[in-house]
């Protein structure tokens, strides 16, 4: 298991679009993705759990990741978030 956290910077945080190319990102992976933020936990692969963490710009957010592919999808997901959700 991999455990990171990382700042949302995307303006207004992880709503409809980045959350979905989020999920969409690790749905690829056979890993589990766990999502900590606030004391709540969400399954990263579910758009409505993701979006139910209500997670702004400005915000700390903790994945763990933990499966055989594991390091591709954190190098994945922090180059996602480096980038900004660009394309």
């Amino acid at each position: 298991m991999i455990r990171f956290t990382v700042e949302v910077t995307v303006s207004g945080g992880l709503h409809a679009r980045p959350a979905s190319v989020l999920v969409n990102l690790l749905n690829g992976y056979r890993s589990t993705a766990k999502m900590i933020y606030n004391n709540k936990q969400a399954n990263g692969k579910s758009i409505l759990s993701v979006m139910a963490l209500g997670v702004k710009t400005g915000d700390e957010l903790t994945f763990e990741i933990d499966g055989e592919d594991e390091k591709q999808a954190v190098a994945d997901v922090q180059a996602l978030f480096e980038r900004n959700f660009a394309i």
